[in-house]
């Protein structure tokens, strides 16, 4: 098992203000706080860090920041990915200057290319800078797989050296990690366990922006030995993460709005998003009571 980027990754929020701007101090006292919680590693501008919303000099911002905040406690990765090869080519450049450790980078969504050219896509944007590269297989969001066998051939690419998996298809995983050095990720929470199990890397997770030391804990038991502990311990995260992740609003929604009743920076959701109501913040409240005193 290679971790390249470490083994317990945050999806971090993107911190706004009040009136929408990004709030970088808001940025840095978060990923500091994730680090000194148990996170190894923070992926910004991905799905949770609102990158559709967030311009590009916003995005390189936000790196520096974080890079000054947490500086070598945890690794960086940056979200680049978009539906245009040139402009994906150009950020990661911008994410190597800014000083992110690493590039996560989502197929191109929209144009549903074949995959010769999804995997075309990837290969130029693993050319254009020195940084490694996160594949970020979400197909629900890009409406098209980076298939299995694509993965494959793209694993001979030296730069080429994890997955975040949101595909759902743990067969498809499990493939891919029998036969590649590549570090899987679990890109799904209820999902961080098991897919370690088999010889994962980790997790790349939504959830431990708000439980993050809960999350790591899952890890640590299992390469302690303790595998019903480890499983007890995911058991026991499972209502919040659901709260989170699948009780129909976006998980960045969710996650914002317990950042903030935790007294913890977080800020509005860019429009079309729109934030969670009363109701479904004190239910998330609740629910990480529960689990954090249990």
């Amino acid at each position: 098992m290679t971790t390249p980027f470490g083994r317990a990754l945050c999806a971090m929020i993107t911190p706004f203000t009040t009136s929408g701007a990004l709030d970088l101090d808001g940025a840095q006292r978060l990923a500091a706080h994730l680090v000194a919680q148990g996170c190894d590693g923070l992926v910004l501008s991905g799905t949770t860090g609102e990158s559709p919303t967030t311009t590009d000099a916003e995005k390189s911002a936000l790196i520096t920041a974080v890079r000054e905040a947490v500086a070598d406690r945890a690794s960086i990765v940056a979200g680049i990915g978009t539906p245009d090869t040139r402009h994906t080519v150009d950020l990661a450049r911008e994410a190597e200057k800014a000083g992110a450790d690493g590039l996560l980078v989502v197929a191109p969504y929209y144009s549903r290319p074949p995959q010769d050219a999804i995997e075309a896509h990837f290969r130029e944007i693993a050319d254009a800078s020195e940084l490694p590269l996160m594949l970020y297989d979400i197909p629900i969001r890009t409406g098209i797989r980076i298939e299995p066998e694509t993965i494959l051939r793209l694993a001979a690419h030296p730069r080429i050296v994890a997955v975040k998996d949101c595909s759902t298809d743990f067969l498809a995983a499990q493939k891919v990690l029998a036969r590649t050095d590549l570090a899987y990720y679990a890109g799904s929470d209820e999902h961080n366990l098991a897919l370690y199990a088999v010889g994962g890397a980790g997790y790349v997770s939504t959830v431990s922006n708000v439980v993050p030391e809960r999350l790591r804990a899952v890890l640590d038991a299992f390469d302690a030995g303790d595998t019903t502990q480890a499983a007890r311990l995911q058991q026991q995260a499972t209502p919040l993460i659901e709260a989170i992740m699948s009780a129909g609003l976006p998980g960045t929604v969710t996650t914002k709005a317990l950042l903030t009743a935790l007294d913890l920076p977080a800020g509005p959701v860019r429009a079309p998003l729109r934030p969670a109501d009363d109701k479904t913040t004190d239910n998330l409240l609740s629910l990480h009571k529960t689990l954090t005193t249990t």
